[in-house]
């Protein structure tokens, strides 16, 4: 889940029908209530009523020593959010049971829980009581595991050992963009889908205009998964094994067999990171990169479909996969 989904952007989801999340990462508290407030603002929703939109939380932010994690959680029972969204902690199980003991009234807050393994669905599923899981495969955008299966297989795994019937919907996220991949998912027996990327271009997203033409411009096999970005912008101290998918920076770069006597030496973060620069020297060139807009530096995250999007749409644009299918299935 990208921190560039702003208020704006999830309510414009949930207007077309779908269920959009604000991802809470490295912002301030005040960010995080202003984008809610934005969002609750275009739904026209009183405070006293439920705002058809989540929250996003990293977990292992929640677990640092001096975080300020039941405040956090706190913000989004406070605003009657739908639904909260918990990824990659070592104790969301005790994040879970806070949000249970404190919501306005039983089970008023959808709990969704992001796995990258069949162990940590049924975890999930048996020991925590999740109400919705949302099945991440490796192609997915962003953070994730880089030993997570690839979606289908994933998903397969998981239909296969979690009763249909009982159990809480499933969902599937990692490089979907239209309406043909998601009726795949439906097919497979899933519940719904998870679309990031396809979002990040919409106006509503807080991604620089640059780094929307860079999606546009990326052939597929564009993305790829690298601590590149999260070193070069010191946001460490992600759990074993996690890693983010996102743009190869510049599309002049040797992954994409152009000549560099025919546009001259091309630099970017993944190339300089992979050939062991000095870490010093990259992130002061990222710094730079981020003052300018400069996408041969700054991350662009992007999953595996990139290569299928070529238009910025408005968030609402969405309407069109909506009107078939459901982005997130949500009871």
């Amino acid at each position: 889940m990208h921190k560039s989904i702003s208020g704006l952007l999830a309510a414009r989801v949930s207007q077309g029908g779908g269920m959009g999340f604000i991802a809470y990462g490295y912002q301030s508290l005040e960010k995080l209530r202003s984008e809610i407030d934005a969002a609750r603002s275009l739904l026209q929703v009183d405070s006293k009523s439920t705002l058809p939109i989540g929250i996003g939380y990293l977990g292992w932010q929640l677990e640092k020593p001096d975080a300020p994690a039941r405040e956090l959680l706190s913000v989004a029972l406070d605003n009657n959010v739908r639904a909260v969204w918990l990824s990659f902690g070592a104790q969301l199980h005790s994040w879970i049971k806070f949000i249970r003991e404190s919501e306005r009234e039983p089970r008023a807050t959808t709990i969704v829980v992001q796995v990258n393994s069949l162990r940590e669905a049924l975890v999930a599923v048996n020991d925590w009581k999740a109400d919705v899981i949302v099945a991440q495969g490796i192609e997915a955008g962003g953070h994730g595991s880089g030993s997570a299966p690839p979606l289908l297989t994933l998903l397969s795994e998981i239909l296969a050992a979690v009763p249909q019937k009982d159990g809480p919907p499933i969902v599937g996220a990692g490089g979907i963009v239209n309406g043909s991949q998601i009726a795949s998912l439906l097919a497979l027996g899933t519940s719904g889908a998870v679309l990031g990327t396809r979002f990040l271009l919409s106006p509503e997203s807080l991604y620089l205009d640059s780094q929307r033409q860079a999606l546009i411009a990326a052939p597929t096999g564009a993305s790829i998964r690298t601590m590149a970005f999260d070193q070069a912008r010191k946001t460490l101290g992600w759990p074993k094994g996690i890693d983010g998918r996102g743009l190869r920076n510049s599309q002049f770069s040797s992954s994409f067999h152009v000549c560099e006597a025919q546009i001259g030496a091309v630099t970017a973060t993944v190339d300089e990171y992979e050939s062991g620069t000095n870490l010093e020297d990259l992130r002061r060139r990222y710094a730079e990169g981020v003052k300018t807009g400069d996408t041969d530096r700054i991350v662009t995250w992007a999953g595996s479909g990139v290569g299928l999007l070529r238009r910025i749409q408005p968030a609402q644009v969405g309407d069109m996969l909506i009107q078939s299918f459901k982005l997130i299935a949500l009871h």
